[in-house]
């Protein structure tokens, strides 16, 4: 598993668009102008965020090792992962999928208006 992997896969769902919002070492995919994906390109091994049902978050940080609460994003929403060959492709490729769907939804970790 690569960036370049990671990036097709983003980029081959509905309305998606990538851009560097932070620096040029962090790339995001957006739905709806709402983050999905973020990659650290200058981390070694590779590491993304992904957003997550919290339940479901807790339970990936349990089972791996290498998934962490989100590197400065909501730790109840996210989840880092890091991409060093323990997590089966097939798992981190659905992981996207889910965040995607709960972006693309507008579930999971919406801030209410004040």
């Amino acid at each position: 598993m690569n960036i370049e992997i990671i990036r097709k896969h983003c980029l081959s769902k509905p309305d998606v668009h990538e851009s560097f919002p932070f620096d040029e070492h962090t790339l995001a995919f957006k739905v709806g102008g709402k983050i999905f994906c973020l990659a650290s390109l200058d981390r070694i091994p590779l590491c993304i965020n992904l957003k997550c049902d919290p339940t479901r978050a807790l339970e990936l940080r349990d089972q791996y090792d290498t998934v962490t609460p989100g590197y400065h994003m909501n730790k109840t929403h996210w989840n880092t992962i890091t991409i060093d060959g323990q997590i089966p492709s097939r798992n981190i490729l659905e992981w996207i999928d889910h965040s995607y769907e709960l972006v693309h939804a507008g579930k999971g970790g919406k801030r209410k208006p004040r």
